[in-house]
């Protein structure tokens, strides 16, 4: 029911087509475009639709910004990906072990937890990227060490609940183990909430990525969105359009993730879906007041 409720929203609808997009430029970059990306391959500053050969133009360098979108696409997508999944796997063990176990590791975890968010995020990483190298594998550590706090946090509250309710009690009185209880009884009833949480991640760790590239932080070996954004800006007076091509992708990636994260949340969200049932019984008892 669940799913079928999920599937029939337009926002579902959009986001699942815009994500698919972006997917299938990642997956078929080698196949499209078996070359490297870096290349230079044509005179530079062409604009969109001068060479059928390169139909969205070229960069200040003469690459071909066709090939490094669909590149930059796989880039993107595995940092946005890797980094929740990091966020995700440090989020949940801490916040879980947190809400479950209570007391002094709560208060120590949680203490942790407030350290990390009393610093900035996104400056953190920077520090990070800045002090190992810039590299895709030191951008993704960066981005997924910092951005677990907020996962930790609702875990925990989800847990504090959980561990309260009936079915949690009845196995304690069967002699269930911790183990048991967290990962058989408590993380699947709790993973809802974090799941829907989950494009958040991926959307703001590509945005996060693309802020690092902009700033000259990036891997130089691999295109991104973001480094293709942070060379058009060199050129973004005469040429605006090769921070448009990346930009607009990256735009278009955050809407798809933003939308299916509304959609989650409408679907999996039981106290929302209430509502909505509410509301739409009022209105319907409205308006048959209204009638003759």
């Amino acid at each position: 029911m669940k799913l079928l409720h999920f599937l029939r929203q337009p926002s579902a609808f959009v986001g699942v087509i815009l994500l698919a997009l972006a997917l299938a430029a990642a997956l078929s970059a080698n196949w499209l475009f078996p070359g490297d990306p870096l290349d230079m391959v044509a005179a530079p500053y062409q604009w969109p639709g001068a060479d059928h050969a390169y139909p969205l133009g070229t960069d200040l360098m003469g690459r071909d910004l066709l090939a490094g979108l669909f590149h930059g696409a796989r880039v993107s997508l595995y940092v946005g990906g890797t980094v929740a999944v990091i966020a995700l796997v440090l989020g949940v063990l801490i916040g879980g072990i947190a809400g479950y176990f209570g007391g002094l590791i709560e208060q120590t975890l949680m203490a942790i937890t407030e350290f990390f968010q009393t610093v900035p995020p996104f400056l953190l990483a920077i520090i990070l990227v800045a002090i190992l190298t810039p590299s895709l594998a030191t951008i993704v550590f960066a981005l997924g060490v910092t951005a677990w706090p907020s996962i930790a946090r609702l875990t925990r509250g989800e847990f504090i609940v959980l561990r309260e309710r009936e079915f949690v009690r009845a196995s304690v009185a069967l002699g269930a183990s911790d183990a048991h209880l967290i990962f058989i009884e408590i993380l699947p009833n709790a993973l809802t909430p974090i799941l829907v949480s989950t494009a958040l991640l991926v959307a703001n760790a590509i945005l996060s990525e693309a802020a690092l590239s902009f700033l000259g932080l990036g891997d130089p070996n691999v295109v991104s969105w973001g480094s293709m954004v942070g060379t058009g800006r060199e050129a973004l007076r005469t040429a605006w359009y090769m921070i448009a091509v990346p930009g607009s992708a990256i735009a278009l990636t955050v809407l798809a993730l933003n939308l299916l994260s509304d959609a989650l949340h409408a679907a999996f969200n039981p106290r929302l879906s209430r509502n909505r049932r509410a509301d739409a019984a009022s209105r319907l008892e409205a308006a048959e007041g209204l009638r003759p």
